[in-house]
């Protein structure tokens, strides 16, 4: 049965969990971006080489091991969040990602203790993807568990702007030690700075939502006795073709979005010359336009529905790729903004439907670890590869434009993958099982 009652949020707790929700995100993010941003710099002190290749694909490297965790990460805190309930894993995850980020602030580099350094540091990454495999889904469950049923998207798109507004702080920081450090005061301790910003944004994380209380639907499927005692023993059974389908489409997003925000700033300067402080802010120019773009994005997404989202999403990522590479690698300040802007747009709108879908594709009681479980596995397979296959393909090829092509391809698996979806912009997700496996009466799965 449904309880009516429980549509209804007054605005100024919505606003508390816009903030709730965006700061923990933000906390994942920003760590995640700092490292892509000062890839060359991390290289240098973990993995000095005499090949500048070798460094930075190692580099990369751990940047994509960390991501083999999400996955782990997300079934622990996917069952964790639909057996207790998402706000005290939520705190959970922040208070790890927040601890880890902060150790990478303080470790020694190759220099100071030898192989020990770059070892150390893929097992603080591995925990952060752990905490990280926890965030993402958790954040989207507890907006949209919120949210109007009608706007769904709109106030889920604030978390796709905490993400982007992540990167554009880190790429502001990174910018702004470029400009004002030396490179010896950068090597020696300029590159830690970012990191250790963590521990005190990750405790007001903690803090804020710590005051808010539970999600409507979570508190109803509770006060019923319907929680679910094995949360994936019943995703697994019961929603397999869901996960498979949202899946495909999600690893779109992946790649879009690292594509766009970690390996472009790379991109810029290996394909297009730039140095290191003028692709950061040409980065920079492009994450502000895509955290300004996600409401509308959301807003269309409302009004046409995800399947429509979808369609066109894909088609103009297909569109666009191709010139947005060209003119990023043009060397042009001017065409690498156009450039990453028309990469922007289509990472805005995957990442704006895909928080609307991973709540929306699955049941209350197994919605986290459902949606944990298939976001973090596009992830690890498309996000965390995305700057190491960009990097080979290039490499291999000796094509600056390879990896536009990779994205044309996974674009078009995404448009297979996300059309298989029944429309489900205006089902309710405050549900309660009515016995049916774990099914809510009225769903479209």
């Amino acid at each position: 049965m449904t309880h009516p009652a429980i549509e209804q949020v007054d605005p100024a707790t919505l606003r508390k969990v816009i903030v709730a929700a965006a700061i923990g995100n933000f906390v994942e993010w920003f760590d995640f971006a700092v490292y892509g941003f000062l890839a060359t710099a991390i290289a240098q002190q973990f993995f000095p080489s005499t090949d500048a290749s070798a460094g930075l694909l190692k580099t990369f490297a751990v940047f994509a091991v960390a991501f083999a965790f999400r996955p782990l990460g997300g079934v622990f805190f996917g069952m964790l969040g639909d057996k207790v309930g998402r706000k005290k894993t939520l705190a959970f995850t922040i208070l790890l990602m927040a601890g880890a980020t902060t150790l990478i602030g303080l470790l020694p580099t190759y220099a100071a203790i030898g192989v020990m350094a770059p070892i150390l540091l893929t097992l603080i990454r591995c925990a952060q993807g752990f905490s990280a495999g926890g965030e993402y889904a958790g954040a989207c469950a507890y907006l949209m568990e919120h949210a109007p049923q009608h706007k769904r998207a709109w106030y889920g798109s604030f978390v796709p702007v905490s993400t982007f507004s992540a990167f554009a702080a880190a790429a502001i920081m990174a910018y702004a030690l470029d400009a004002s450090l030396s490179p010896e005061a950068m090597s020696s301790w300029g590159w830690r700075l970012p990191f250790l910003i963590a521990a005190p944004l990750g405790l007001v994380g903690l803090y804020l939502r710590w005051r808010l209380g539970e999600t409507p639907a979570f508190q109803a499927v509770a006060e019923e006795d319907a929680v679910a005692h094995s949360p994936l023993k019943d995703t697994l059974r019961n929603h397999g073709a869901a996960i498979c389908c949202l899946g495909a489409f999600v690893s779109l997003t992946a790649l879009s979005f690292y594509m766009f925000t970690t390996y472009f700033a790379t991109y810029l300067q290996v394909a297009g010359g730039l140095s290191r402080a003028t692709a950061l802010l040409v980065s920079l120019i492009a994450l502000v336009f895509a955290a300004a773009i996600c409401p509308l994005a959301g807003a269309y997404s409302d009004r046409v529905g995800r399947r429509m989202t979808v369609l066109s999403t894909c088609v103009l990522l297909i569109v666009v790729v191709y010139p947005s590479f060209l003119m990023a690698s043009s060397g042009s300040f001017v065409a690498s903004i156009i450039g990453v802007m028309l990469l922007a747009i289509g990472a805005v709108l995957c990442g704006v439907v895909t928080a609307a879908l991973l709540s929306e594709t699955f049941p209350t009681r197994t919605r986290y670890t459902a949606s944990a479980i298939t976001y973090n596995m596009a992830y690890t397979i498309f996000g965390g590869t995305a700057p190491l296959m960009a990097t080979w393909l290039i490499s291999t090829t000796g094509s600056n434009l390879s990896p536009a092509f990779y994205l044309i391809v996974i674009a078009l698996l995404a448009l297979a993958g996300g059309m298989a979806l029944p429309e489900t912009s205006k089902i309710s997700l405050h549900d309660i099982p009515s016995g049916e496996k774990g099914v809510p009466a009225g769903s479209v799965i």
